[in-house]
């Protein structure tokens, strides 16, 4: 089963939360006993894991308050994977990750580097439910989820991850530094190249930093690539 294929109902690219503000650590903590992600996850295979996410209810808030999971969209054999923080209304009404404006200027992004999402691109989240309000995710929501993008992350194999914005940078670092520090680096995620750049629902707000995600994802081509990173760009 193709990965991308429409979820079932009860089930929601991350919804506008501006990156680049300031906020609080929002790293994974563990989560206790009876919400422990079977480690049977690891694997299985699209349809199987695009069940399980579809049945879960490790975070009974999202659970309750989502009209469906939103799996993650794309081609299974791409070198690009983009991960987002969260679905946001639209994307939980459809089931698919950055179908709003934010979604629209990814697609242009993407365009511009001569892609488009159903071609050599991946796009997941950190979370697979939207989080009422459009709120952050919460350590423990991200930390329940993890499982499932990691397997994505495994079954895609991607040659670059690029994290957009604040939130899915600090939780798959692992780390509270603000976005402008992590960006500019080709850093590391479990053996593979990761590059941070703004969310767009960021750039949205701010067209003025436009040419700053453009350079973060010439310096993710480059790490396509197999390319040599200039000084100050590796972690």
């Amino acid at each position: 089963m193709p990965p991308s294929v429409p979820p079932a109902p009860g089930q929601g690219a991350a919804q506008a939360t501006p990156d680049g503000r300031d906020a609080p650590d929002q790293r994974p903590a563990s989560i206790g006993g009876d919400a422990a992600v079977p480690e049977a996850v690891a694997d299985l295979d699209w349809a199987a894991l695009q069940a399980r996410v579809a049945a879960c209810t490790l975070c009974p808030e999202l659970a309750r308050s989502r009209n469906h999971t939103v799996f993650g969209t794309g081609d299974p054999g791409a070198q690009w994977m983009f991960i987002g923080e969260a679905p946001g209304a639209e994307e939980d009404q459809r089931g698919e990750p950055f179908v709003g404006r934010a979604g629209r200027l990814l697609d242009r992004m993407l365009a511009a580097l001569g892609m488009d999402r159903g071609q050599g691109v991946y796009i997941a989240n950190i979370l697979k439910c939207r989080p009422p309000n459009n709120r952050d995710p919460r350590p423990e929501e991200a930390h329940a989820c993890r499982p499932y993008l990691d397997r994505q992350i495994d079954l895609v194999r991607p040659r670059v991850l690029v994290a957009l914005g604040r939130v899915a940078a600090q939780n798959l670092l692992d780390t509270a530094e603000p976005l402008g520090r992590l960006r500019g680096r080709i850093l590391d995620y479990r053996g593979t190249p990761l590059v941070v750049t703004y969310h767009p629902a960021y750039l949205l707000r701010k067209p003025q930093d436009k040419r700053k995600a453009w350079d973060d994802l010439c310096l993710a081509r480059r790490a396509v690539r197999g390319e040599e990173a200039e000084p100050g760009e590796r972690s």
